[in-house]
């Protein structure tokens, strides 16, 4: 049987409240034990190395913060055609100062062509603070909380499934 590597990577400032969810999410999962399966990668807010993850991996989980006036603690879910459409949202040269995963998967995709991961899925969790702090406030943590048992549901004994 073909294992399918799986990279989970998670971004944010964990210097401004809840927008430090990606990397809290990977400390907690890489607290498992027994360990999960795949790589676990804290990317911070370094959105241009993050292209050096695109070639050699064909399973891709993002985690990040999202601000778009839903109930703190939300959970999208981006694949497929949603995270198409996004990905052709922004044509014009990003800066490198603002550069995110976003445009990393853009510039990635042109790239890399055919060793373009096959399997791309996004987690954006609304926040709630962003301001200057450490911590999450509570339906952030509770939506960390509920991606931890996801993961650890996906990537059981059984092994990763191809989509959700």
């Amino acid at each position: 049987m073909h294992c399918m590597s799986t990279t989970i990577i998670g971004f944010g400032n964990m210097l401004r409240k809840d927008d430090g969810l990606g990397p809290e999410l990977i400390q907690r999962l890489m607290a498992l034990n027994p360990p999960l399966p795949v790589k676990l990668i804290d990317y911070g807010t370094a959105g241009f190395s993050f292209l050096n993850e695109l070639e050699t991996e064909n399973r891709l989980i993002i985690i990040d913060a999202v601000s778009s006036g839903s109930a703190p603690g939300s959970l999208f879910v981006l694949e497929k055609e949603r995270l198409e459409l996004l990905l052709k949202e922004r044509e014009e040269c990003p800066n490198l100062h603002t550069f995110r995963w976003n445009d990393a998967l853009r510039w990635g995709r042109w790239l890399l062509k055919g060793n373009f991961p096959r399997n791309v899925r996004v987690y954006l969790v609304e926040v709630k603070e962003t301001g200057y702090g450490i911590g999450l406030s509570e339906p952030v943590k509770e939506a960390v909380e509920r991606l931890v048992a996801l993961f650890k549901k996906e990537f059981s004994e059984k092994g990763p499934r191809d989509a959700l």
